[in-house]
């Protein structure tokens, strides 16, 4: 760890905007840190949602549960921001040692950030607390923010992944319902007992199966596991790595995933141990031993409720970690969170309809740890329940509303590092994206620059081998334009090709059979025909009679890109937006 003798907070990211201009003091924002960082380190500002409704104060449970599978383990909670004068600082702290002691339980005190925001001039402070029983705040002036927060978080750091299909066979009487509900929890108690268990086995491997130097698998045993460990600690854990056998072994045992050119450091492209869990139940016995079957039978009329449960776990964890506390500082706690969550949410409705629980994770912008989140997809994520938690994630997030960046098909897919595609986490192709970025300033005195926001995907003559050069420029246009709409997940329809986008225009009555497999063309208006067919998106067409027009029809366009931020086509001087 890093000597902290000066003191100082550490930002890898800039704070939300936060107006507290009259507005009442209370806590605004949890900070996000962890413990392979050096202290007073803040990754993230998640936002305060849930407040006490006599009271500004946080609802302190509300927030423990929302936070538990929504910050993955790796990553904790360090502080909190509120409202108003240095006097707040302490109601920051106090608040901010009570969620950890909910989140973390007894026994992890650590230092703990307590920042102020000043109502008029909006200037953050930063105080912090050295342990729960210290009664003074000492106040922190040195605060640098870091210039690069990816390469901080992901050049030393990786991911441990982990899935675990469970079934819980819960019996139950039929004269008693009810106990359906302490047989699921006395089910889950057994799971967790499991995981902890001496026989347990827990398979590390590389998820770079194209890597040419693959080291091979790394089996951690229950009986070598060690939950008593702080990983604040990490250094001193590293150093003690005598590497004699696989307990020892550190993640930076896997090899750094090769990737060409510069390296991307982000979540998406995070190096990645896949962890599997092996129940053994047959332990070693010297004794010689036939097998025994018992039969208790049942006094009253029982039935059997199959529960099917996947869990997935993600992970963040420092190189240097040894793997065995990789398993039981990091992935068994994870797992042993998400039991508990989705008990919470099965109890209610056990033997009526029981939620369709998937957890997903996510990469959003500007948030430099990936975010773990439960979705009940019973009734499919356009339910209106579900859109309200994608609302409410959205506003803890900072993310604005108008985009889908919690839709599941904006998750990260870990499929494709099984298969050996060593990509992105993110959808991607192989196609040119975003070719405006790095284009030249046109040395306009005073101008404005106004540009798309979000990527794109660039269709142009010829792609594919497709001969459409002389006339297939609103074609390439529109393919263009599908994905931008498909790489920002409003959908999922694959970008269509010259004659499915006939085939549209004929459907719709526009054009006649014969259309379908010729060379002519199409112009703005039949590009906004297939629009609102295939996406249901409304277009404008704006004619320009002369160049006289431009400029007023210039500013229309930068209003567009200002608030609407899709890409534009024009051809044939017809502006499409």
């Amino acid at each position: 760890m890093a000597d902290d003798s000066n003191r100082l907070v550490r930002l890898l990211c800039r704070p939300k905007p936060l107006n507290t201009k009259g507005s009442d003091p209370g806590i605004h924002f949890w900070l996000i840190g962890s413990p392979f960082f050096p202290p007073l380190t803040v990754a993230s500002f998640l936002r305060r949602i849930h407040a006490l409704p006599s009271a500004a104060s946080p609802d302190l449970p509300k927030e423990s549960e929302d936070l538990r599978t929504l910050i993955p383990r790796g990553f904790e909670v360090v502080g909190a921001l509120a409202s108003g004068d240095d006097a707040h600082a302490r109601a920051a702290v106090d608040a901010a040692r009570t969620l950890r002691n909910l989140l973390y339980g007894e026994g992890t005190d650590r230092p703990v950030i307590g920042a102020v925001c000043g109502f008029d001039s909006g200037e953050l402070r930063f105080f912090v607390s050295e342990s729960e029983n210290a009664t003074g705040l000492e106040s922190i002036s040195s605060v640098i923010e870091e210039r690069d927060s990816k390469k901080f978080v992901w050049e030393n750091g990786c991911l441990l992944h982990c899935e675990l299909p469970i079934k819980l066979p819960l019996y139950y009487s039929l004269k008693n319902p009810t106990d359906v509900e302490k047989s699921y929890v006395q089910a889950t108690e057994a799971v967790i007992a499991k995981l902890r268990d001496p026989q347990a086995v827990y398979l590390l491997e590389t998820s770079n199966k194209a890597s040419q130097d693959i080291s091979p698998p790394v089996i951690i045993r229950g009986l070598q596991l060690d939950f008593s460990t702080d990983l604040s600690k990490i250094k001193a854990l590293a150093d003690d790595d005598d590497g004699f056998d696989a307990s020892s072994l550190s993640c930076s045992y896997f090899p750094i995933s090769s990737k060409a050119g510069s390296p991307v450091f982000s979540a998406e492209n995070a190096d990645i141990i896949q962890v599997s869990v092996l129940f053994n139940s047959l332990g070693s016995s010297s004794a010689s031993t036939v097998p025994v079957a018992e039969y208790f039978p049942v006094q009253e009329e029982t039935r059997l409720l199959i529960v099917d449960i996947k869990l997935d776990v993600l992970c963040y964890s420092s190189r240097k970690l040894p793997l065995k506390y990789a398993i039981s500082s990091l992935i068994i706690p994870g797992l042993v969170d998400q039991l508990n969550v989705v008990q919470k949410l099965m109890l209610p409705n056990l033997l009526a309809q029981h939620p369709w629980l998937k957890s997903y994770h996510f990469s959003p912008p500007g948030i430099l740890h990936p975010i773990t989140v439960f979705y009940e997809l019973s009734f499919g994520e356009t339910e209106m329940k579900q859109v309200e938690v994608r609302r409410s994630l959205h506003s803890r997030l900072g993310l604005p509303y108008d985009r889908p960046l919690l839709r599941i098909s904006n998750a990260l897919d870990f499929s494709k590092l099984n298969n050996n595609d060593m990509v992105s986490l993110q959808k991607g192709s192989t196609l040119l994206r975003d070719v405006h970025i790095g284009i030249p300033s046109s040395g306009v005195t005073g101008g404005t620059v106004s540009l798309v926001q979000g990527s794109y995907e660039y269709f142009h003559y010829l792609h594919d081998g497709y001969n459409d050069s002389g006339w297939g420029c609103a074609y390439r246009s529109l393919q263009t334009i599908i994905s931008w709409f498909r790489l920002q997940n409003y959908t999922s329809i694959e970008v269509p090709s010259h004659r499915e986008i006939q085939q549209t225009l004929v459907e719709i009555g526009d054009k006649d059979p014969s259309f379908v497999g010729s060379r002519d063309w199409i112009g703005a208006i039949e590009l906004s025909f297939v629009l609102d067919k295939l996406l249901g998106v409304t277009c404008k067409v704006i004619n320009v009679r002369s160049g006289a027009e431009l400029p007023e029809r210039c500013r229309e366009l930068a209003l567009h890109f200002e608030n609407q931020s899709t890409p534009v086509m024009i051809v044939n001087m017809q502006v499409y937006t």
